[in-house]
């Protein structure tokens, strides 16, 4: 009985959240748009959306006020290209959906019906300024590439932290020296495999009727639309050959592409500028773990930055549990050369750019959904806390399980010490 009073109290909580007029005041405002810098500035959100941003804003009648005091408010962070609510816990594999194990290569493969919108990392995620991610299958089993997978991993959509789904998806491709496992021991194959991919979507009628297909029909269907400019597709290499292969494989294949991870895409600069493929790259990563991130640096973002490459930012092993940990990153490229505001630009406006949610995410603007979190100080410092979340102009809770053991032990902790 308890629990379903607590469960009502909630649901109707949720349902005063949603409906609640809610006016940020006296905030300096990092809008993400051609606006710029915002200094002494209110939200006004109603109905979902920023229905008002200026200064001296009057009050509605019905709305609840929250005085910023000079306190930044950015657009809601992007967690990267992750595995949150398709991955639970690495040691229980039946909530681990992020991999396909057939052994054949199948586009259609979609993570997104396996997201759990009620995943307990999502709260946890939220409390750190996170509002959306794109979700990445994997060719991986078990961390490792092996014969259960192939290069092209699958697709996965961009998902908000209150549960939503948004229609466009993204197609993974694994590439480099770490994907030799999926194309018979050799990165020479993987543009093999993938030419005979397209060849058997755009001239099927140049192959024998002998010939071994990669594709069913429905992959077909599938990377047919994605050769026709419908989504992104996200090549996973790091080695700057690997990187000028996949520059020109995009050109001839006419893909929209995008390098994930690109340790070494500094060495590329003007190439992507010049190709318009942006960059998903990891801040943190410095040190080089194999011979394809030989070139590692930390200033990886801040010389494609100055070269006209868009960046974003995601960890290069997709995380599930410690996306929120990505602002410190942006903060090290900060460190590092990056200007500040090409930094949280990198990880709001830039990559709801790259992945097709730019009119809901990324940016604060009239008419826009709310999606914006308001922080206790500068969100690139790591001892800064979100104190205030909104996605799409609802009121998140700024508790998660996290919290709730914490209230629930540290007490008692507390007191046991004590005696």
């Amino acid at each position: 009985m308890r629990r379903a009073l607590y469960l009502a109290a909630l649901t109707l909580s949720v349902a005063q959240t949603q409906a609640a007029t809610i006016l940020i005041r006296g905030a300096t405002v990092h809008t993400m748009s051609h606006a710029g810098v915002l200094k002494d500035t209110d939200i006004l959100i109603r109905d979902g959306r920023v229905a008002e941003l200026g200064s001296h804003l009057g009050v509605p009648a019905e709305a609840e006020v929250i005085e910023a005091h000079g306190r930044p408010v950015t657009p809601g962070l992007f967690g990267g290209a992750a595995r949150l609510g398709i991955e639970e816990i690495g040691l229980e594999p039946t909530v681990d959906d992020y991999a396909l194990k057939l052994g054949s290569m199948r586009p259609e493969f979609d993570v997104t019906g396996a997201f759990d919108p009620d995943s307990v990392l999502l709260g946890v995620a939220r409390l750190g300024g996170v509002t959306f991610v794109q979700l990445v299958p994997s060719a991986e089993a078990g961390g490792k590439a092996g014969p259960g997978g192939t290069i092209i991993a699958g697709q996965g959509a961009v998902v908000r932290l209150d549960g939503s789904v948004a229609p466009a998806r993204a197609l993974f491709i694994e590439m480099g020296g770490a994907a030799n496992a999926l194309s018979g021991g050799s990165r020479a194959a993987q543009l093999m495999l993938l030419e005979q991919a397209i060849t058997e979507v755009r001239t099927p009628k140049l192959l024998l009727a002998n010939d071994a297909r990669l594709l069913t029909p429905a992959g077909r269907q599938v990377l047919a639309q994605y050769l026709a400019g419908h989504g992104r597709v996200v090549f996973d290499v790091d080695r700057a050959s690997d990187i000028r292969q996949v520059i020109a494989f995009a050109e001839r294949a006419q893909v929209r592409a995008v390098i994930g991870g690109g340790v070494e895409a500094w060495r590329l600069g003007a190439q992507l500028a010049a190709a318009d493929i942006p960059v998903l790259l990891d801040p943190l990563a410095d040190l080089p773990e194999s011979f394809d991130s030989v070139g590692a640096t930390l200033e990886n973002a801040a010389r494609l930055e100055r070269a006209g490459v868009k960046i974003a930012f995601s960890f290069a092993e997709p995380e599930a549990h410690n996306v929120r940990k990505l602002r410190q990153g942006a903060g090290i490229a900060v460190a590092h050369g990056l200007p500040w505001e090409a930094a949280l630009g990198a990880l709001t406006r830039n990559p709801a750019e790259i992945f097709g949610v730019a009119d809901r995410n990324g940016s604060i603007e009239r008419g826009r959904p709310a999606d914006l979190v308001l922080w206790s100080a500068d969100p690139l410092e790591v001892t800064a806390l979100a104190d205030e979340v909104f996605i799409q102009g609802t009121r998140q809770s700024m508790r998660s399980r996290q919290t709730e053991l914490r209230d629930r032990y540290l007490p008692k902790l507390r007191a046991h010490s004590a005696r």
